[in-house]
């Protein structure tokens, strides 16, 4: 096996308006742009970066898992900073999470460890019902 080191992921995300989503990750995900071109922005926080491309490389719906240190401290940041919240503090065996949703239908799955002290809830049916009726 190759010994060749790996990097941070870093996910494209396909966008329609790079001015709109560049405010929504900026204002109300505290996110800040890292660098831009004309067609594509990066935008970071902490570890976590995300490239924006104008209408390529992807299609609307992505999702993308990103640790944090307390998600139910960034629930309560988002919720004040008016983002799309699609599932609030959820204990799974493998993290807390929150999903939120930005303006192009990309989801974001933010999430810590998961609390010991807390039942686990199993995973949202309404995800499943709705991923079983995507096309092909």
């Amino acid at each position: 096996m190759s010994t060749q080191p790996f990097h941070a992921a870093t996910p494209i995300l396909s966008v329609r308006d790079l001015k709109t989503s560049l405010e929504y990750y900026q204002r109300v995900l505290g996110f800040t742009r890292d660098w831009h071109t004309p067609s594509m922005i990066s935008v970071g926080r902490g570890d976590a970066h995300l490239m924006l491309c104008l209408r390529a490389q992807g299609y609307s719906g992505t999702w993308v898992w990103i640790g944090v240190g307390d998600a139910e401290g960034l629930f309560r940041e988002f919720t004040a900073s008016g983002a799309t919240i699609r599932l609030p503090p959820t204990n799974y065996p493998w993290a807390l999470e929150i999903h939120v949703e930005d303006p192009d239908g990309h989801v974001l799955r933010f999430g810590s460890g998961p609390l010991t002290d807390r039942p686990f809830s199993e995973w949202v049916q309404w995800y499943v019902d709705r991923d079983d009726r995507r096309p092909g």
